[in-house]
């Protein structure tokens, strides 16, 4: 391609960029304000997730063993459990570290517990972690039969409501994210469409000398990767240091209660949304020229 070429290819787009200025300007505002409500919320999907998986990952088994139990049948059920694919840790607790934790958490009412050292009722146990929250009940339906173990207890039912919130959560992020998507591409080639029939007879006659689809429709591709890209970068400077903003307010106001701040996930987002407007910007491109060209 030659150089002279390129110059005209950029040379029309900003030219139509700037003769249609406020359709320039709706069109940055279409992409910036569906691109701040995306961006928005890919932040509040994050959190959810974020939240669902630290509630996940706090999920154990505990498993209570007969009394009868001998220090050596113990370390052979804890090594048997230890190379199960599933587990991801096993913690063996004695009575003795039991009551003390009852003890702590109990803070200024342990007295109610005086004198059970002697006699102490608590049962020793593992508590298991797994790799992944669906493997707990499972797991723990297969300990219940192990001839150790007194009592399996995870959590039932709470698991399951657990498991069922976080899919909730994960699909209806998808789904507005889609939505979102779709929305903003259409839009943008609502707008494009509009300058494409501005400028329909000059197209007509540049047709009819011989220009090819890919010579006709390259300006406006470039048109739409500029407006698609300044609206993205509008809108992630509104998300990024809103989101900031937002997050050194929560600091403060709510201090147990994390969001995330991660920058290796924060910028990915950004990278995201900035390829997203180029994208809308091409895609309403095409989208708003392929029947014209086609007809």
């Amino acid at each position: 391609m030659r150089l002279s070429t390129i110059k005209y290819y950029f040379r029309e787009a900003f030219q139509s960029v700037l003769r249609n200025s406020w359709l320039s300007l709706a069109s940055i505002g279409v992409v910036a304000v569906s691109l701040l409500i995306l961006g928005g919320s890919l932040l509040l999907v994050l959190n959810a997730n974020n939240i669902a998986a630290n509630l996940e990952s706090s999920v154990e088994i505990s498993v209570f063993l007969k009394d009868e139990t001998s220090s050596d049948q113990i370390e052979e059920l804890e090594n048997r459990i230890k190379v199960r694919p599933e587990v991801a840790e096993v913690h063996f607790v004695s009575k003795a570290q039991a009551l003390e934790e009852m003890k702590k958490n109990l803070g200024d009412n342990q007295d109610v517990l005086a004198g059970l050292e002697e006699k102490n009722p608590l049962p020793d146990a593992l508590r298991i972690k797994t790799i992944s929250v669906e493997q707990v009940e499972p797991l723990a339906r297969q300990l219940e039969s192990f001839e150790q173990v007194d009592q399996v207890r995870y959590g039932q039912g709470v698991v399951e409501k657990l498991l069922a919130l976080s899919k909730w959560v994960r699909t209806a992020g998808l789904v507005t994210m889609l939505l979102l998507g779709i929305a903003a591409v259409f839009l943008i080639a609502t707008t494009i469409r509009l300058s494409v029939f501005a400028r329909r007879k000059e197209i007509g006659i540049m047709k009819m000398l011989g220009a090819t689809n890919w010579f006709v429709r390259f300006p406006f591709l470039l048109e739409g990767m500029f407006l698609g890209l300044i609206g993205s970068l509008l809108a992630v400077i509104a998300v990024y240091f809103g989101y900031l903003s937002l997050i050194d307010r929560i600091e403060i106001s709510l201090p147990f209660f994390q969001l995330v701040s991660d920058r290796s996930v924060l910028v990915p987002l950004v990278e995201a949304l900035l390829g997203l407007g180029l994208g809308i910007g091409v895609a309403g491109s095409m989208i708003s020229l392929r029947k014209f060209l086609n007809a």
